[in-house]
């Protein structure tokens, strides 16, 4: 049976630890307003104590007597490797080094997860006719440094997180054109997953195949120009965007059929944003619903972008504020003084 956790020691600082960013936020009480700090990128310390020490403890805030932080990468049961930035993080060194009462871990993606429920109105940007509702198990997946995703299920009136690695999953070609591309798509694993192409260097390493296919020279050296090209007009980034609006909403729509998320499928990550309006052309839609014999079953469920700035931070806070309306696990992930 999943754990239930009644209360957390306040003041509580949050984290949320991305391959490429760190976000921090402090929350004195329950019921207190959250004070969010400046984002600092990872690569400017070399621990992540020593992130805290200088963005948090050093700029005066009320010590912190819990962390409850999101990590980019699977949790384990003593110290956890983020998995594109070099930072380990080991409980008990932060309980020791900053004189805490517990600290809680979860997956970057199962944070997102706990946002879910109260995400509405300007929170979110709906692709499709759907709003998703407020029950019913939900999906979260998101490209950005690489691709994420995590389950929310709906549960005997609980709200229970399913962390993941579904960004992993194999991808597949499917149309003539994709048969065309797959054989130049650079693939660093020996395989082609989710997170090949659905992340800020898969865009690039699918533009790179598709110039490929065509027989032109690829211009674009980084995501930010891909997408900048597409924007001006360029057919081959024109192409790739699109194509990478179709393999998000084909796993997407995969993700979606595994956990049955009639509470919607919502997208996340740095990306989706930026091309939302490609994302509302159709093709991202049609993918996500192209799961015959189940095409009825996708078209009934909802899709929608996150547009809240800080949603892994805001999941977290949810949590703390309100605990026993979650269901979790707290094994190998909650450690006490």
């Amino acid at each position: 049976m999943p754990d239930k956790l009644s209360e957390i020691a306040f003041p509580v600082l949050f984290a949320d630890i991305g391959g490429t960013n760190a976000r921090f936020a402090l929350l004195t009480e329950p019921n207190g307003v959250t004070r969010h700090f400046d984002t600092v990128e990872t690569r400017g310390f070399a621990t992540i104590e020593d992130a805290i020490q200088a963005t948090v403890v050093d700029s005066g805030a009320a010590h912190p007597k819990a962390m409850v932080f999101a990590l980019a990468g699977p949790i384990q049961p003593d110290s956890t490797q983020l998995t594109n930035c070099p930072w380990v993080v080991t409980p008990r060194n932060l309980i020791a080094r900053f004189g805490l009462t517990e600290v809680i871990l979860f997956n970057d993606f199962e944070a997102l997860g706990l946002c879910l429920p109260g995400l509405a109105g300007d929170d979110l940007t709906i692709i499709g006719d759907l709003v998703p509702p407020a029950r019913g198990t939900k999906v979260v997946i998101g490209p950005g440094t690489g691709l994420g995703a995590a389950g929310l299920v709906d549960a005997a009136g609980l709200w229970v997180p399913v962390p993941g690695e579904g960004g992993h999953i194999d991808l597949a070609p499917v149309t003539p054109r994709d048969f065309e591309i797959w054989p130049h798509i650079d693939r660093p694993t020996g395989r082609v997953t989710g997170e090949t192409l659905i992340c800020g260097s898969g865009l690039l390493r699918l533009y790179h195949a598709v110039a490929a296919t065509d027989g032109i020279a690829s211009v674009c050296s980084t995501p930010a120009e891909v997408t900048a090209a597409a924007e001006a007009g360029d057919p081959t980034a024109v192409e790739t965007v699109a194509l990478f609006a179709e393999h998000l909403g084909r796993v997407a729509g995969n993700l979606a059929l595994t956990f049955l998320a009639h509470g919607g499928v919502y997208l996340a990550g740095g990306i989706a944003p930026r091309i939302a309006h490609v994302l509302r052309e159709g093709r991202f839609r049609a993918a996500f619903e192209d799961k015959y014999p189940h095409f009825g079953l996708l078209a009934s469920m909802a899709t929608a972008i996150i547009v809240h700035e800080r949603p892994a931070l805001a999941g977290l806070e949810d949590f703390a504020r309100r605990p026993d309306s979650f269901g979790l696990q707290l094994t190998d992930r909650h450690w006490r003084a």
